[in-house]
């Protein structure tokens, strides 16, 4: 093998309630907060659809990173659920760190935004998304994130 092959899966859009998170308050790993998400959509060559409510557990770690921990439902197109869970990490550069808690944008080379995931289909047609391992590139937006969500082959 000649490294790490992948295709592009979908452009996964997140849409986060942030003015409704839950915050848990300082723990063993961190700041813990639950984040609503609303909606969103997704779109690739292979399937389309809406993104259904659900939330990210996220953990402000003492090293200043962020570990994210989602899981939501999708909805395709044409009517099959999907369920989707992943974790990853949200690095920011300490300069930016404040600009991005009081929601203000920051530029995509002060930050890093991945995730390992992985889907569950039960829809016959969607079975192949079952022993798919994705990863997730993702920008941040007021709103959210967006995803270029990645099938490693």
């Amino acid at each position: 093998m000649n490294g790490l092959q992948s295709r592009h899966l979908v452009t996964l859009r997140i849409d986060v309630a942030f003015a409704d998170m839950l915050d848990v308050g300082g723990g063993a790993l961190g700041k813990r907060r639950i984040a609503p998400i609303g909606g969103g959509s997704f779109e690739g060559e292979r399937l389309r659809g809406a993104v259904l409510p659900g939330a990210d557990w996220v953990v402000a770690r003492p090293d200043g990173r962020m570990a994210i921990d989602v899981r939501i439902g999708l909805k395709t197109d044409d009517g099959a659920a999907i369920y989707l869970a992943y974790q990853g990490l949200l690095s920011i550069a300490p300069e930016a760190v404040e600009r991005y808690g009081r929601g203000e944008p920051i530029e995509t080379s002060e930050y890093s935004l991945r995730a390992l995931m992985r889907f569950e289909a039960g829809a016959e047609r969607y079975t192949w998304l079952n022993d798919m391992l994705a990863v997730g590139i993702g920008t941040t937006i007021p709103t959210g994130a967006i995803y270029e969500v990645f099938e490693v082959v």
